[in-house]
């Protein structure tokens, strides 16, 4: 491919790095450390960039990230303006509507809530001219030694890069060449969930509907009138799914055995699950490492980080981690100086922002009779906030982007 030259800085020159993922910490990352003058490669797994996708985030300090790589204005014209939230009960009657609008704080005024596919198109956009792009593709080995990482491609394809990076998710297969299995990471929140795009059938639009019933919810999310909506099938599950979590017929065959008695749109949403080619199931868990890198290879994102969608900062913390380490890179020519720098800066709000699952949307899907009775009643007196300003979001001083030259 084509690639313009950046421009050169004595500190970075000549640095190549390797970048596995290409969700949205991954082209973020290509974006800064590109305009700090390294040669980058993306590798990604999928075939082309991941289009439609449930609902996102962002918030706080990623909002400046977005603003510094001048892609705020695409997304805030992809903003998913809510204009009702219809709460359900187990007969599929109303417990409660409401306009979403009238409850927000206006501290959350800034904040974006778009398809996680247009996030990644315009990600790709931004760096697409700049950077070496591998779909279809993915890391099979590595091997570090004192000067660089060895890496051999799952097309068979063998190359040599001064540093990897991980941006490979929280299932992240470089997390497991560095440090081994999942599981010693891998803290389980108790739920499972299953995403996927549905027809309009009900004509919906500009807005969600939520069933529920103890430990089983079932969503329809509308952005337009016109498009398909996002449906969201969430349960309680004492144990993780290990079997299910990379087979995607026992995943299926998981959910449709948890809502096979269900009421309300469930039936018609388990046959448009069982139809369709985008089907995203996961479990909802966080990612806790002691340290995030080893030798020349580092994590950033959901695999170093995951907080789980109940904090809704996933994203966020993707995008700020990338910026972070990026600028950790520029500074230090030593990576392991650089590596450490990244960590002190951004461990506290990684932290905080974690911690937000005390809090999060774990009360949109309570597991007793008698907890979602509480938070009906709250919703019906107006005392449950939708959106609670969260200081976590913003607990972090971004260092100023200084363009090489």
């Amino acid at each position: 491919m084509t690639r313009s030259n950046p421009a050169t800085n004595p500190t970075t020159r000549n640095r190549t790095i390797l970048i596995s993922g290409a969700s949205a910490a991954g082209p973020a990352l290509a974006f800064w450390l590109h305009r700090y003058g390294f040669a980058v490669t993306v590798v990604e797994k999928a075939p082309a960039p991941r289009g439609g996708g449930y609902p996102i985030d962002v918030r706080g300090a990623a909002l400046h990230v977005v603003q510094r790589m001048g892609i705020l204005p695409v997304l805030r014209d992809a903003h998913i303006e809510r204009r009702q939230m219809t709460f359900l009960g187990a007969d599929g009657g109303e417990v409660v509507s409401f306009d979403p609008r009238d409850t927000a704080d206006t501290s959350d005024v800034g904040d974006l809530e778009i398809r996680r596919g247009e996030l990644a198109a315009a990600l790709h956009t931004a760096i697409r001219d700049d950077v070496e792009l591998l779909f279809n593709d993915a890391i099979d080995t590595l091997q570090q030694s004192d000067t660089g990482v060895a890496v051999t491609f799952r097309s068979g394809v063998e190359r040599t890069f001064d540093l990897v990076i991980g941006a490979d998710g929280m299932h992240s297969r470089t997390r497991e060449f560095l440090f081994g299995r999942e599981e010693q990471f891998h803290r389980y929140l108790g739920y499972c969930f299953a995403g996927f795009s549905i027809p309009n059938y009900l004509n919906l639009s500009h807005e969600l509907v939520l069933w529920n019933t103890p430990g089983r919810a079932a969503g329809l999310s509308a952005v337009g009138t016109n498009d398909d909506v996002d449906g969201l099938l969430t349960f309680a599950r004492a144990e993780r799914p290990f079997h299910a979590l990379r087979d995607e017929h026992a995943q299926r065959e998981l959910v449709e055995r948890t809502f096979a008695d269900a009421g309300w749109e469930v039936p018609g949403m388990l046959t448009a699950m069982h139809n369709t080619d985008d089907l995203f199931f996961d479990v909802v868990s966080q990612i806790h490492m002691p340290r995030w890198s080893q030798g020349r290879v580092v994590l950033v994102g959901d695999a170093a980080y995951a907080p789980s969608f109940l904090t809704g900062q996933g994203t966020s913390l993707a995008l700020v981690g990338a910026y972070m380490l990026a600028d950790a890179l520029a500074k230090n020519r030593d990576h392991t100086a650089a590596f450490a720098a990244y960590e002190h800066n951004t461990r506290d709000f990684v932290a905080r922002n974690q911690a937000l699952v005390g809090n999060g949307d774990a009360a949109l899907f309570p597991t007793t009779a008698q907890a979602l009775d509480r938070r009906n009643t709250m919703l019906q007196h107006g005392t449950m906030p939708v959106s609670t300003p969260r200081p976590a979001h913003s607990a972090i001083t971004l260092p100023e982007f200084v363009p090489t030259s």
